[in-house]
């Protein structure tokens, strides 16, 4: 099968990136990125300094599946503009042009704040992806909502510094939809989503990240 995997430079992405590439299932990855991946006979990776001006090339990548683990934060972006540009508006795009290239299987990353109905901006920007993601005709859809995501993130963020070693410490009180969920893990749900290809639309919460495969 082919994929299109989007964010393949995150945390998530590159865990997802690598189990991609070592399933002999599947036999091609697209993943555009702003610089250039490690090479791979299964990779094809269109660079671009701004992802939107590789849409037009999406038109012509025959796909079964999209995988889009593309995502920042407001102080990152650096407004609430370039937020909903990144964590809405180009996934929504590349998702509506991967479905019309045969794309049946969608796994997102969301976050488990995502709401219509919260105040946040952040919040209701992920709820209305997810809601927008359900309206493109993806047989089957996966939206998983990670709690903490443990592992070496090359973004600074300062609050995942400060609570991810006290939540490691605390573990063994802490309920399990407040353990840190591995981005080794989420990468190996979202992949095996999309190979599975289960109809309907599949919520996959913190808790159930920490129980998978367990």
């Amino acid at each position: 099968m082919r994929i299109l995997i989007l964010g393949a430079t995150g945390l998530v992405g590159r865990h997802t990136l690598a189990r991609a590439l070592a399933d002999t299932r599947i036999r091609q990855v697209i993943a555009p990125s702003r610089r250039s991946l490690a090479s791979h006979p299964k990779l094809v990776n269109p660079v671009a300094q701004q992802i939107e001006s590789l849409l037009h090339e999406a038109d012509h990548w025959p796909l079964d599946a999209l995988i889009c683990a593309m995502g920042t934060t407001i102080g990152t972006a650096g407004s609430k503009e370039a937020f909903r540009h990144v964590d809405y508006e180009l996934p929504l795009a590349f998702a509506g042009r991967a479905v019309r290239q045969g794309a049946k299987a969608l796994a997102l990353v969301s976050s488990p704040g995502a709401s219509l109905t919260l105040p946040l901006y952040y919040n209701r920007t992920k709820g209305e992806l997810e809601r927008d993601i359900q309206g493109l005709g993806y047989t089957s859809l996966t939206i998983v909502r990670p709690g903490m995501i443990g592992g070496d993130r090359k973004e600074f963020r300062l609050a995942e510094r400060l609570v991810l070693p006290v939540a490691a410490a605390l573990r063994p009180l802490l309920p399990k939809g407040l353990w840190i969920n591995p981005a080794e893990r989420i990468a190996d749900i979202l992949v095996d989503a999309v190979i599975a290809q289960t109809q309907g639309l599949h919520r996959i919460a913190s808790r159930d990240v920490v129980e998978y495969r367990d």
